[in-house]
């Protein structure tokens, strides 16, 4: 249930004819893990501890330096040197103490990673590297778990939800991360945001984007990214969407 203050805090929610009271609740229940606390993983923390999502974990082994303070918008200049997962709680607490925060001070690997989505409704991919991308898509693939996987890099950048273990309206299965891309790129064949940079304000924009599928997915409103691949062209000011599908084994 929710109290009156937190009537207050997300009336505009409620005013919504999508989500409601019932929809407020749902997030209030619901558990999202964020993979990341970044430059994409600050403004989903920031806008789902806004709307009220009732526990996010977060999972990040790095600490604060001051080159993420161009994008890293959870993140300010007293938390230079701190843990990210211990920034993030500091943050999130201002913005909204009715969430809970759960922090995994850790990298997310084969050891941990299968323990970890299962303890949650739906995971968020904000990380940097192909070898996290791959490998959140099949953890998530086998513990039957939404993911809402993004990437940025220079002016561009991408944004798509994967649930393979359900079937679309003509009953196919839907697309796997590895239906979009294949074959892992070769290390150190893609330049990192450290090496080629990044526009910060580029990680606002897509992560805000996660952070509305997150609410879609869990309010259960308006139509998600399955089985499409939203592209977003800082420079051209321009969103394009690309189909793709499950491919035969």
């Amino acid at each position: 249930m929710l109290d009156e203050q937190e009537l207050e805090r997300y009336a505009r929610h409620i005013l919504l004819r999508d989500v409601g009271g019932p929809g407020q609740q749902k997030l209030k229940a619901a558990r999202v893990l964020i993979i990341g606390a970044g430059g994409l993983g600050s403004p989903v923390l920031a806008y789902l501890a806004a709307a009220g999502v009732g526990t996010l974990g977060v999972v990040d082994d790095d600490h604060v330096s001051l080159s993420n303070l161009q994008r890293q918008i959870i993140h300010d200049s007293d938390a230079i040197d701190v843990p990210k997962v211990e920034s993030a709680r500091r943050s999130l607490a201002r913005i909204n103490p009715h969430v809970t925060l759960e922090a995994h001070e850790c990298r997310l690997d084969e050891s941990n990673g299968a323990e970890l989505v299962a303890k949650y409704d739906l995971v968020v991919d904000g990380s940097d590297n192909f070898d996290t991308r791959y490998l959140v898509a099949d953890l998530c693939e086998t513990a039957e778990v939404p993911l809402i996987t993004a990437a940025v890099g220079l002016f561009d950048g991408s944004i798509t939800t994967l649930k393979p273990f359900d079937r679309n309206e003509a009953g196919q299965l839907n697309p796997r991360y590895r239906d979009l891309f294949p074959k892992k790129p070769e290390a150190g064949s893609i330049p990192s945001c450290a090496e080629a940079g990044v526009l910060g304000a580029l990680t606002g924009v897509i992560g805000s984007l996660q952070a509305v599928e997150v609410i879609k997915e869990i309010v259960g409103l308006g139509e998600g990214l399955v089985g499409r691949l939203m592209l977003y062209d800082s420079r051209a000011a321009r969103f394009e969407t690309i189909k793709y599908r499950r491919r035969p084994d």
